[in-house]
């Protein structure tokens, strides 16, 4: 017999003697039992090797376990809590700015431009928000202006009702109520009424700026109105801060070990039950529970900044390669453009599973959670594509030109734009140019004699080159874009339409 076969059935049969030997002696009572509910004394795994004595672990073995689950349940947090965290940010960066209360409106009244950093905004849409404060304010009333479009999400970013062209006053204006987590009052006819699961709500708006930016916000400042329900009858008055142009005003969620300090934070203001109870679980697990302190030992700051660095890393990867194939708009084709909600679906749901990853998605790179940005009505809502690669499905590199071609009649009711963003912050790139990116109001661009556009990417103008065309980018830095559609029209929805991809040009 061949030595390498000797040595094989040797092996196999020092196996056996051994699996016999492990085997306890036949008692009176004793049953076969299946060796799939027993443990080795040694288990080799990816964490290394698990050591026991008749399925006890040893020391070693519980150490290396504990620190496994308390690392996999903490990255699990960061995915699950992206939401709760961003929508955290967004208002600690009023707070930071010193705007604390529910009257205390921002507006972006000569446009959002590139200085604040707000996770992919728009430099075509005049925002302006604020958030309710229902612990301390109570039922609040919201006195909406006619010609916007909004919604109010709570703290984990779920959607809680349309306000607007959307929601039920259709755009004509109206009052709002606002009732808070598991209220129990006397509700006053003559409002829409909305109920919320967490104090702090999101009131966020953007206005129709069809007649000019100073119109809308003229508009906005006279009609807008937020105060507590109990001081209907002598409201205080909206305060407005300009937010075009704020460099102070910073919302984008950490992503070191001061995540989880912000989360604990959020959990520390919020209602028990805001959550479901495996959430809350999950996050009491790491050591996050209301009403205690969040004073992490040294073992386990150790493993949350390593979970911290791994779940950001996936975060990452979900955002340029998703495997979600729900995220791909032309799915019979090799394009890099994908959708913020896969499938357009803005509850992350399918088959009654939730969608984590496509739920990552949104969170970490966007924010404003309404099916209004997923509509299929033609000239309804909003679209949004999405690329952050070049068509060779390489990174871009700021340092050269790109081309994208956009062909002739964009089919959009309102307007259409590109804008540009640092995928370090996904907030607008900061360069030279303050709105970062081109849109189709205003002076318009230079077409081709088709009709079409080629918008260029480069750091530098090219020779030739219209300046209307350019986009800036920096050199040694990436960068991704969205091109808008706002009122898309049934090429675009049913995809007859369709933009080039990012070409790299030699």
């Amino acid at each position: 017999m061949p030595l390498l076969a000797t040595l094989a059935v040797s092996g196999l049969l020092a196996t056996s003697l051994n699996a016999l030997a492990a085997q306890p002696p036949k008692m009176k009572m004793t049953t076969d039992i299946p060796v799939s509910i027993t443990t080795p004394d040694k288990v080799d795994t990816s964490i290394g090797a698990l050591e026991f004595f008749d399925g006890v672990p040893t020391k070693t073995t519980v150490d290396t376990v504990y620190d496994y689950v308390d690392r996999a349940r903490a990255v699990e947090v960061f995915i699950n809590m992206i939401p709760a965290v961003s929508m955290y940010h967004l208002r600690q960066g009023l707070r930071d700015i010193s705007l604390t209360d529910s009257n205390q409106i921002v507006i972006a009244e000569d446009m959002p431009d590139s200085k604040p950093l707000v996770l992919t905004w728009n430099n075509t849409s005049l925002y302006t928000w604020g958030f309710l404060d229902l612990k301390k304010d109570g039922p609040t009333v919201v006195e909406l202006p006619p010609g916007v479009l909004g919604v109010f999400n709570d703290m984990y970013f779920r959607y809680i009702s349309d306000i607007g062209a959307a929601g039920p006053d259709k755009g004509k204006g109206g009052k709002y109520l606002v009732l808070p987590p598991g209220y129990e009052g006397d509700v006053p006819e003559g409002y829409f009424v909305v109920k919320s699961r967490t104090y702090g709500v999101w009131n966020f708006m953007r206005g129709y700026v069809k007649k000019g930016a100073k119109e809308a916000t003229d508009r906005i400042k006279a009609k807008l109105k937020v105060y507590p329900l109990a001081k209907k009858d002598n409201p205080p008055k909206t305060e407005f801060t300009n937010m075009s142009g704020l460099g102070d005003y910073k919302t984008i969620p950490p992503n070191d070990f001061s995540f989880y300090e912000s989360l604990n934070k959020l959990i520390q203001e919020e209602p028990i039950g805001f959550l479901d109870p495996t959430t809350t679980g999950q996050i009491a697990a790491i050591g996050i529970v209301k009403g205690k302190p969040f004073n992490p030992d040294e073992r386990m700051k150790k493993i949350l900044t390593d979970a911290v660095a791994i779940a950001n890393g996936y975060a990452r990867a979900n955002t340029v390669f998703p495997r979600d194939p729900g995220h791909r708009v032309y799915k019979d084709s090799d394009s890099e453009w994908v959708m913020a909600f896969a499938d357009k679906d803005t509850y992350f749901l399918k088959d009654g599973a939730r969608r984590f990853d496509s739920r990552l998605w949104m969170h970490y790179n966007a924010v404003v959670v309404t099916p209004a940005m997923a509509l299929t009505k033609p000239g309804a809502g909003s679209d949004y594509l999405i690329a952050g690669l070049d068509s060779k499905r390489q990174a871009l590199d700021g340092g050269k030109t790109y081309k994208l071609h956009v062909p002739a009649n964009v089919p959009v009711k309102d307007n259409w734009s590109v804008t540009i963003y640092d995928t370090q912050t996904r907030s607008m790139l900061q360069t030279d140019q303050k709105f970062a990116g081109i849109n189709s109001l205003g002076e318009g661009l230079k077409t081709n004699a088709d009709g079409s556009f080629d918008v260029i990417f480069a750091p530098t103008l090219p020779k030739g080159v219209d300046e209307r065309n350019w986009i800036q980018t920096i050199p040694e830095k990436s960068w991704f874009i969205l091109l808008r559609a706002y009122g898309p029209l049934e090429p675009w929805l049913n995809k007859t339409w369709r933009p080039g991809e990012l070409e790299l040009v030699k």
